[in-house]
């Protein structure tokens, strides 16, 4: 493999975990500040607070997502094994 190739299966990497994690992320991130901005109108200081929304948003996005996510993973994972065999 060249340098070119390593460095295009390398950028294709970062690029494909970006698209994955970048949604849950982002939705855990904005349930997170939504609940803090609730928790200082309110005065409640409960640390566990925050848990439960997070979770069960991101299982949202999952089920949302995830085959698209999955479909990704699967065309990355082809591209790979298609440059191991084809040398």
């Amino acid at each position: 493999m060249s340098e070119t190739e390593v460095l295009s299966v390398l950028y294709n990497t970062f690029q494909l975990a970006l698209k994955l994690a970048l949604p849950l992320l982002l939705i855990s991130m904005l349930i997170g500040i939504l609940i803090a901005i609730f928790q200082a109108a309110t005065q409640i200081n409960e640390q566990t607070m925050t848990f439960v929304p997070k979770l069960l948003a991101i299982l949202l996005m999952l089920g949302l997502l995830g085959s698209s996510m999955l479909k990704n993973l699967q065309d990355f994972v082809r591209m790979i094994f298609q440059m191991i065999a084809g040398g």
